[in-house]
């Protein structure tokens, strides 16, 4: 003879099941259209990014870089709604979430000065306290480079101070713009290497835009891709 639990234990569970599943994602992107200079950059895109590591992935021009924008409100969609953990992105302070979903661009664009003058500019609109050594160390940078001419700096340690200044605003989501696309392979996979002791080490979220799908698979869970503005079907490892 089967039991059954009582109704209010059944309906507890499912509950808290779906809580559970809610916390997990997010962003959720509902019917999202975007035109720029009379082309549809993105076209009834309907997708949900969980937490942990996301990637979007696609050719040159499929808007990939478009909708990761969309995520922290660089841009805003002309039509359609995105929700950030079950929350209408629009009813967020544009800097209050940029400061919790953190971009770091594909072209490193540090402010003039030092490496340190930039992640102290980081930490202070974060409102927190800088350690500017830890900082450097999780984006695989030695403490020296605190002291270091942002201007004397090669591609890839530009890349791992945008990282950085990224990481000072303590962040709980990182978009990350083709964060190796203008490394060699070895910088490459340092990077990358880094990107997966970051989720490891800290409670953060990864959103990679790449045009790389065997790169894809080895930093997300799931893959997202775009071609000519829409979403297909999801991969999931």
């Amino acid at each position: 003879m089967t039991t059954r639990s009582p109704p209010r234990r059944r309906y507890a569970a499912v509950f808290l099941r779906a809580v559970r599943d809610h916390a997990r994602v997010l962003f959720e992107l509902r019917d999202l259209g975007l035109t720029r200079g009379g082309r549809r950059v993105l076209d009834a895109v309907d997708a949900e990014i969980e937490s942990g590591a996301t990637a979007i992935v696609g050719p040159s021009g499929s808007g990939k870089s478009t909708l990761l924008r969309l995520l922290n409100r660089l841009t805003d969609p002309d039509v359609g709604t995105i929700s950030y953990r079950g929350r209408p992105l629009a009813a967020y302070d544009p800097l209050a979430l940029r400061r919790e979903v953190a971009l770091v661009p594909q072209l490193p664009s540090l402010l003039t000065g030092t490496v340190g003058s930039n992640l102290r500019y980081a930490a202070e609109l974060a409102g927190g306290e800088l350690d500017p050594n830890h900082c450097l160390g999780l984006a695989g940078l030695g403490p020296q480079f605190a002291q270091r001419d942002v201007g004397e700096l090669s591609v890839g340690e530009r890349q791992r101070a945008m990282l950085a200044r990224a990481l000072a605003q303590e962040p709980r989501v990182l978009l990350l713009d083709e964060p190796t696309s203008a490394l060699d392979h070895q910088a490459r996979d340092a990077v990358e290497a880094t990107l997966v002791q970051l989720r490891r080490d800290l409670d953060v979220s990864l959103v990679v835009v790449s045009h790389d799908p065997a790169q894809a698979s080895r930093l997300a869970d799931t893959t997202l891709h775009l071609r000519d503005g829409r979403i297909a079907t999801p991969t999931v490892r």
